[in-house]
């Protein structure tokens, strides 16, 4: 005789519920408490976007106070934990790690000179944050960014799914704005991507663009009037490049805009959403390019960085990318990578 209740096997008496079964236990680690890292951990609470979020920062009193004001806040957003600490321990187990932490860009900076403090920075820091977190996804997002996500992953031995840069998903955030602008449509109803370097040498894909699956370049205002000329696409390409270095001259940072950008790729990745996003990463053929790290649209998921869609590019767009390409080799190069 079974000593094992029918009832049991009916599921009429189940055991006592667990409450650790239901609990998310996604971890979110943000390091660097500055304009960026506390923004961005601000903006991943308020969507709901993990479980556990940890500031991480050198500065303890700077990095303790920003988790303390993020906590008083707890109620009025979805449910979470926030910690932060001067301890590197405290992203330990993280299913993303974030990096905001590098030199801060001044007025009249281009984001290239950034680039040796800032690299000298992550070396410093990265190899202590895979040890405690070997199995999260590393999402470097200090400039230059490109220069950085290439150092990155020499420094941590990490494979190129892994860890990537946040890229273009900024500035293809700016040029949708634009666009819809223009137009006077939703941004959500445009659909078109910034490719290559994160900065001076990005460029638009605009062949490949659409508004609610009107190609962009057939796009005709009321009248049939043509909004979106060859001038006018040159004047939105230079604003979007020129936005960042304006910002930075009237307020010092750029952060509510690059944490909401950063937010959604967190989001990406925690999710699984397979979210097609321009980040950048370790490129190999892609068009010919190979070996350096470029934005182009790519599927973003749990593992990292997936599939470089090889979209369609006009003659002019494959020379351009091809030429952002270059300059980001020859960078490189200057620093020994």
């Amino acid at each position: 005789m079974s000593e094992t209740n029918d009832s049991d096997e009916l599921g009429l008496n189940p055991p006592p519920h667990d409450p650790r079964v239901d609990r998310r236990t996604t971890k979110l680690a943000v390091v660097g408490a500055g304009a960026v890292g506390s923004t961005m951990a601000y903006a991943a609470l308020m969507r709901g976007a993990a479980r556990t979020v940890a500031l991480y920062d050198i500065n303890a009193a700077k990095v303790e106070a920003e988790a303390l004001d993020l906590g008083h806040g707890i109620q009025f957003m979805p449910m979470a934990e926030v910690i932060g600490s001067d301890d590197i321990a405290v992203c330990a187990g993280a299913d993303v790690v974030v990096v905001t932490a590098g030199a801060k860009q001044k007025p009249g900076q281009s984001r290239i000179d950034l680039a040796e403090a800032t690299i000298s920075l992550v070396g410093k820091i990265l190899p202590s944050l895979v040890e405690v977190a070997p199995d999260a996804v590393f999402v470097m997002v200090t400039n230059p960014v490109d220069i950085v996500t290439y150092a990155a992953l020499k420094i941590s031995g990490l494979p190129p799914h892994q860890l990537f840069g946040s890229g273009t998903v900024l500035d293809s955030s700016r040029l949708r704005y634009l666009v819809a602008q223009r137009c006077g449509v939703a941004v959500q109803n445009v659909h078109a991507y910034i490719a290559g370097e994160h900065g001076d040498s990005e460029l638009p894909l605009w062949s490949s663009a659409s508004i609610g699956g009107v190609p962009l370049l057939d796009w005709r205002g009321p009248g049939g009037a043509s909004v979106l000329d060859e001038a006018a696409r040159d004047e939105i390409t230079h604003e979007v490049i020129d936005s960042a270095y304006r910002i930075i001259a009237g307020k010092g940072a750029t952060n509510y805009a690059v944490a909401l950008a950063g937010s959604r790729i967190i989001e990406a990745v925690l999710h699984d959403e397979k979210r097609v996003l321009p980040v950048s990463s370790l490129l190999e053929d892609y068009y010919g390019i190979s070996d350096v790290c470029l934005s182009v649209p790519a599927i973003v998921g749990r593992n990292g960085v997936g599939e470089r869609l090889e979209v369609p590019l006009s003659a002019r767009e494959l020379g351009g990318l091809m030429r952002s390409a270059e300059t980001m080799r020859t960078i490189s190069r200057r620093f020994g990578l």
